[in-house]
């Protein structure tokens, strides 16, 4: 097994023969990266905020500046990806929020056409078999590679998404993974069914795949064992991790649950069988999975029906709904895409190849010794998470009034249309622009994770304020337009190859702080803290499917948006909290519904003005 190992899962293989191809992650120069730092502050701030920003940014400067970016340069010269191990770190594993809603997004899948518990086994039968078909292409490193401009892209969050799991600490976590090189594999899944958990072999005694008819057989064995409800133990992975950390240290030194909690951890993956899920008059039936999938819908439902602290968890209800809620921190959502899409894709051609497989284990239920004190955790981790699930307000966006094939016949990027069509639906809530964070990849360089693209530009914040103005022409605010999706295209491409400015700006604090300085002045500028509270947090996550992928706005007064922008229709999420009162996802989802016709409309008005 690998404990915290980003670099040392590196298997090599067919996949990973362009892996130590790929450019090693450098450090962008300090002048452009503060440059752009300023540009892209420019429309968060006053004339007055923004020349006090400029003084402190020239004093970075010329003062601690180039000793940060030189001790920084130093830094990647000694590690495959300067980044990579900080922002595992930084961004995941020293996080003390629940990671419920605040990291794991959820994946929102097309429903199923079966309904009740018969059919609902037949289903998960066929889709393990499916996770177990893409398996294969990781442990014969046959997953094809991806590529973005004809150049390939670094493969580790793909070969990090199975055998994997999150491990709570008191200060900061863990995590595990066995690699595809590892000789041994791990041979079984957990399926969760009223909140136990089982230990289900899916390989036979010579190491083949279980036929369908035998993992239907499986399912139905841990369905038959657990037909009342057992103690909510999964509820403690939705603690905050500190909690959660100290509980779990004190509840493995019993010998069951630490063999329970370690059976877990070197499973593949975990399967949550649901019952029905209570729809109120009137909701959105992706809106209910989408909120389900990401917290479970509470103690009452399924919330301990989980275990948020692994990798992948795929939930399956008795009533069609499909998707995954995936612990976010080794990969993002394009590896979880490239997972599914191969599952449903497997289960599309509904092939059975496999003959049953020798000497079949039964499953096993975990079993677990809950105290009294670990009880009273329980109820208290329950009436938490109602709070929080209550809390969360999710919509889901279906805009099918045109998609990709209308944005790219006026020679536009669909992305960055959609980007600005995000920055008008908030400006015409709020009057006035946000800073908002898009996810760019940096999969270009070995072990790219992310880095941001900055969507609210001096051009964006040109056009949204034009836009709803009588006084200036139309084919101006096409010119307007045109101006800022070519803004936010550059920005990305900038991005994507390396020259993004806030994981710089983050390396330069962090090695500051490693080497035992002070925390230089342009991080405590008020300015700063403004241009990273992100109102915004944005991703596109592309499927072939009419899937969504959801997540938590990551700010109390934010929205969370991931979309899907496929050839006729886009797809989007909208999250934000019900208890801050600026913030509403219904009205988010209405401004940016009127946003997309009003471009469309613009755009169509002026047919000449196509770049």
């Amino acid at each position: 097994m690998v404990v915290e190992g980003h670099n040392r899962v590196i298997p090599k293989g067919r996949t990973f023969s362009v892996q130590y191809s790929l450019p090693k992650l450098f450090v962008p120069p300090l002048d452009q990266t503060l440059k752009k730092y300023l540009d892209t502050c420019r429309p968060l701030l006053t004339d007055e905020q923004y020349k006090a920003t400029e003084e402190i940014v020239e004093r970075f400067k010329n003062k601690e500046g180039p000793n940060l970016q030189k001790l920084l340069e130093e830094r990647a010269q000694n590690h495959t990806n300067w980044l990579s191990d900080w922002w595992k770190n930084i961004a995941y594993l020293e996080g003390r929020e629940p990671i419920v809603i605040n990291v794991n997004p959820a994946l929102v899948c097309p429903r199923q056409d079966f309904r009740g518990l018969k059919e609902q086994i037949e289903f998960a039968a066929r889709f393990i078999a499916g996770a177990l078909d893409y398996k294969i292409l990781l442990d014969e490193q046959r997953v094809p590679v991806d590529t973005l401009g004809g150049k390939p892209l670094c493969m580790v969050q793909y070969y990090q998404l199975i055998n994997a799991c999150r491990i709570p600490g008191v200060k900061r976590d863990s995590h595990v993974c066995i690699p595809p090189t590892d000789p041994n594999q791990p041979r079984h899944i957990n399926i969760i069914h009223k909140n136990h958990i089982f230990s289900v072999d899916v390989y036979g005694s010579k190491g083949e795949p279980l036929s369908i008819s035998q993992l239907q057989q499986q399912i139905q064995y841990c369905v038959d064992h657990s037909q009342v409800s057992a103690d909510p133990v999964g509820i403690l992975t939705t603690l905050d991790r500190t909690s959660w950390g100290k509980l779990y240290a004190s509840m493995a030194k019993d010998k069951a649950n630490k063999a329970a909690f370690e059976n877990i951890q070197q499973s593949i993956f975990i399967l949550c069988l649901d019952g029905p899920y209570p729809q109120d008059e009137g909701q959105q039936a992706a809106d209910l999975a989408a909120s389900i999938f990401i917290h479970g819908g509470g103690s009452k439902l399924y919330s301990g029906n989980r275990w948020f602290d692994k990798t992948l968890q795929f939930i399956i209800n008795s009533e069609g709904f499909i998707g995954l809620n995936y612990e976010h921190t080794t990969a993002e959502g394009p590896a979880i895409i490239g997972l599914y899409d191969h599952i449903l894709g497997f289960i599309e051609r509904n092939q059975e190849s496999r003959v049953d497989a020798a000497d079949v284990q039964a499953p096993l239920q975990l079993s677990f010794n809950v105290s009294d004190k670990t009880k009273t955790v329980i109820d208290k981790a329950c009436y938490q998470l109602n709070t929080s699930a209550e809390d969360l307000m999710i919509r889901c966006l279906f805009f099918t009034e045109y998609g990709k094939n209308f944005i790219k016949s006026q020679k536009l990027s669909p992305d960055a249309y959609i980007q600005i069509a995000f920055q008008l639906a908030y400006y015409r809530i709020y009057k006035q622009p946000c800073a908002t964070y898009e996810t760019g990849s940096l999969r270009r360089f070995q072990l790219g994770r992310t880095d941001t693209i900055r969507s609210c530009s001096i051009a964006s914040l040109a056009f949204t304020k034009a836009m709803d103005d009588p006084a200036v022409p139309e084919v101006t605010k096409v010119d307007y337009l045109k101006k800022a999706v070519a803004s936010h295209r550059k920005y990305t491409d900038d991005t994507i190859s390396g020259n993004g400015i806030d994981r710089h700006l983050l390396g330069l604090k962090l090695i500051a702080i490693e080497n035992g300085m002070n925390v230089p002045e342009i991080f405590m500028d008020l300015s700063y803290k403004e241009s990273t509270h992100f109102r915004l947090s944005t991703s596109q996550v592309a499927s072939k499917y009419a899937s969504l992928l959801a997540f938590g706005a990551v700010v109390p007064d934010g929205y969370g948006l991931c979309y899907n922008p496929q050839d006729d229709q886009l797809i989007i999420s909208v999250s934000s909290y019900n208890n801050n009162p600026q913030t509403n996802s219904d009205t988010f989802a209405q401004s940016l519904t009127t946003s997309l016709r009003d471009i469309q409309k613009l755009l169509a008005s002026h047919p000449q003005s196509k770049l």
